[in-house]
């Protein structure tokens, strides 16, 4: 079965000039070429409407989609992961991870 692996990053404030929002939006995009990744998007806050139950706090979400739970835990472990982890993860102020087994 398939699953959404969804990460939301906070980025410190000191990491928010152009130069280093495009290295992790290179970053980023390095992570899609990974084997396991079937597909994905990353992106900024949507610009819509402000509601109580919107969080616009983060700075970038990724979103990728695995054929299996497996497939995913090999990501977790892949070497290009692991470089883009110990690239970027001084410029984070928080990690939120959440993933989804779609019905």
């Amino acid at each position: 079965m398939a699953i959404e692996h969804h990460v939301y990053f906070w980025l410190k404030d000191e990491y928010k000039g152009e130069a280093e929002r495009a290295a992790f939006e290179a970053g980023l995009e390095k992570l899609f070429d990974i084997p396991q990744v079937v597909e994905g998007v990353w992106g900024t806050p949507a610009p819509v409407m402000d509601r109580p139950v919107i969080d616009k706090s983060w700075d970038y979400a990724l979103s990728m989609t695995f054929d299996t739970i497996a497939e995913q835990d090999i990501y977790q472990e892949d070497a290009d992961h692991h470089v883009f982890i110990d690239t970027f993860k001084d410029t984070w102020a928080r990690v939120q991870v959440m993933d989804i087994q779609p019905h």
